[in-house]
């Protein structure tokens, strides 16, 4: 009995077609977590050479100053970690969150995948900086008067937006279906 190589290179072929189907959104979705990650990644560098070049904070108006904090933790400074052992597994958390999020963008509709993009972009940016400096750069200041939220950065915005917005579909747009 021969076995013909190039048929079974060609069935191999077929059946990974039929598996891994990448659609016009997909590649958009792609684009878009690439848009975040950048806008995210060019604003962290811009603001530390900025603030390290003029020796200081920026005021830029009544409502918000540029003021670099390095962030340990999470999400708006939470859970500020100074043991390394801590940290790290902080750390392998939020990739083994990343992966799950990739795999929920997968299964997810149209919306459902540029919502994911959001988060996305925002937490590769985030666990970039986390790898890179041990910390997130987080450098805008929102305040009213005396009144100061928490320092964050764009990662941050696009998180919240699509965690936002997920809970928006989620909750709301089902119930009305």
């Amino acid at each position: 009995m021969k076995i013909n190589v190039q048929e079974i290179k060609f069935a191999r072929y077929k059946m990974l077609k039929n598996k891994i189907q990448v659609k016009k959104f997909d590649i958009i979705s792609l684009l878009l977590i690439l848009i975040f990650f950048g806008i995210d990644r060019i604003s962290k560098i811009s603001v530390i050479k900025r603030i390290q070049s003029e020796q200081g904070d920026i005021f830029l108006n009544d409502f918000i100053n540029i003021t670099l904090n390095w962030n340990r933790g999470i999400a708006f400074g939470l859970l500020s970690l100074d043991k390394s052992f801590l940290y790290h597994s902080v750390s392998v958390i939020i990739l083994l969150i990343i992966v799950y999020l990739v795999y929920l963008m997968v299964i997810s509709d149209n919306s459902g995948k540029v919502i994911i993009s959001f988060i996305l972009g925002g937490a590769l940016g985030n666990i970039y900086d986390r790898l890179t400096y041990f910390a997130v750069p987080d450098f805008i200041d929102f305040h009213i008067g005396s009144i100061h939220w928490f320092t964050f950065n764009f990662a941050d915005i696009f998180i919240t937006l699509g965690i936002f917005a997920m809970v928006i579909k989620e909750f709301v747009l089902k119930k009305s279906t």
